[in-house]
């Protein structure tokens, strides 16, 4: 027989993961299914997970974790920060765009720069995962910084996202052959940057698994 005080239970049902998920039960069951979730089968037929499965399946989706399932994970998974550098010497631009992001996301850390120098010192000393890039800077070939950044480690080999008032279509062809799919001329769509930026974290998650 439980004590009073004695640990929860080290692995939890269907039913108390949609409850920690505040879903119904049959969407925990699809997931597991689907295996979104990582799960194990108990002699009679039940889903088991275990709550360090539960943790990195909730954070990697966003999903609220509940204090009682951080107590109850016995190692705590560390999630990389959703972390975004936006360059472009256009300062007011720079600053619409920062602000937008962090309504959007206010979990996102996002750092700036207004100059190909600084850039490149942000890029080195704060390794994000996402890079917001405009192809006119002063007195930068900015296919090149492109170019370096793919190629160097010493960037931490961000998601880039360019964006351009340039028009000239050879420019956005260099960009694909640079493995660089994601390119917006302005004036920039800021909800579709937002959901560009998003998306490539999922994209650096998936590549971390």
């Amino acid at each position: 027989m439980a004590k009073s005080g004695d640990k929860k239970p080290v692995v939890y049902s269907a039913l108390e993961v949609a409850n920690l998920c505040g879903v119904v039960n049959q969407t925990a069951i699809n997931w597991i299914r689907s295996n979104f979730l990582k799960a194990f089968k108990t002699p009679g037929g039940q889903f088991r997970v275990y709550p360090e499965d539960l943790l990195e399946f909730m954070e990697k989706r966003s999903i609220k974790v509940p204090q009682e399932l951080l107590d109850q994970c016995e190692s705590k998974i560390v999630v990389e920060p959703k972390t975004l550098l936006i360059v472009d010497d256009d300062t007011a631009l720079n600053d619409v765009i920062c602000q937008f992001l962090k309504k959007r996301n206010e979990s996102m850390q996002i750092y700036q720069a207004f100059d190909g120098f600084e850039a490149g010192t942000q890029l080195v000393q704060k390794q994000p995962k996402c890079l917001i890039l405009d192809l006119d800077l002063p007195g930068i070939d900015g296919l090149k910084l492109c170019r370096h950044i793919k190629q160097s480690d010493a960037f931490g080999k961000p998601f880039i996202i360019v964006v351009t008032a340039l028009s000239d279509p050879r420019t956005e062809e260099e960009c694909h052959k640079l493995g660089i799919a994601n390119f917006f001329k302005k004036p920039l769509n800021l909800p579709e940057i937002a959901e560009t930026v998003e998306k490539s974290f999922e994209e650096t998650v998936s590549e971390v698994k």
